[in-house]
């Protein structure tokens, strides 16, 4: 049991997820690159001695903190817990190997951070899986909806006539857009891309664009849009607010490579406006 190692005290303490600041065998996992897949809990406990006496031999780095005008000089250090936690011990996680991450502040007040790693006891560390890594860079992303520049909210568009349709590109609402992350020493690289924008009309229409769609020119008179485009066959006096609602939803494209493997993903975002349809007013 972990009483029989250190005299537990009250003491206040938070969940640490990374350990950036200790050290480790060549055997054991190094948390600070995420090897740890369940931070469990920690407990204070008065380590008597200096904190080398409890590192089992490891080097250990020191980092100072300070509290009033005393300055304290903490060590860390991770281990494995040996002996391991038996089988109905509150510690035992179904033959996960469990560690230690230890900090000592002046050789005294100590904090230990009990973490579960998913690895069978003497196996080490477990595999990151790429694919995993790879939706942690698609969340970097921060991927949003279109950002659409026709039909326009303010605008005010005629029945029969052609409605050109096109969005504003940039990183977050087309794309390109290429972002990287780590994590268990694999680092994953991805690019995204949108690959299509469907529009709902709000008149029962669908179209599919394969891209941005062609910004209209005062030139182009009753022409379509040669890439993205709709003619409305009645007015929107009949729906809600007088207004269509339109929706456009882009799928992301997500090709990503990294730790010996690639692959690709599928985002879906979307944005929603109103658009006004009337007739045109023939005065005699």
């Amino acid at each position: 049991m972990l009483t029989t190692r250190a005299t537990a005290i009250a003491v206040t303490c938070m969940l640490v997820t990374t350990a950036t600041s200790a050290t480790h065998a060549a055997d054991d996992p190094d948390i600070s690159k995420g090897s740890c897949d369940l931070v469990s809990f920690c407990v204070g406990v008065n380590v008597p001695g200096k904190g080398g006496d409890h590192n089992g031999g490891e080097d250990k780095k020191g980092t100072e903190s300070s509290s009033g005008n005393k300055k304290a000089v903490q060590d860390c250090h991770v281990r494995r817990m040996d002996p391991q936690p038996p089988p109905g011990s509150e510690y035992y996680r179904d033959g996960k190997a469990v560690y230690e991450q230890v900090c000592v502040t002046d050789g005294q007040d100590g904090l230990i951070d009990i973490q579960f790693v998913g690895a069978d006891p003497g196996q080490g560390p477990p595999a990151v899986d790429p694919a995993v890594v790879a939706q942690q860079v698609v969340d970097k992303m921060r991927l949003k909806g279109p950002d659409i520049a026709s039909p326009r909210a303010a605008g005010r568009y005629t029945v029969g006539v052609p409605l050109w349709m096109w969005v504003n590109q940039s990183a977050t609402t087309y794309g390109p857009n290429t972002a990287s992350a780590s994590a268990g020493g694999v680092t994953v690289t991805a690019t995204a891309k949108v690959s299509k924008i469907v529009w709902q009309m709000g008149d029962g229409s669908t179209v599919t664009c394969a891209g941005p769609g062609t910004p209209y020119k005062g030139s182009s008179a009753m022409v379509e849009s040669p890439t993205c485009g709709h003619r409305y066959s009645a007015t929107s006096a009949d729906a809600p607010g007088g207004r269509y609602s339109v929706t456009a939803t882009s799928t992301w494209t997500i090709d990503w490579q990294g730790g010996g493997q690639s692959g690709q993903l599928e985002e879906i975002r979307q944005s929603d406006m109103q658009v006004t349809v009337g007739e045109l007013q023939v005065v005699r």
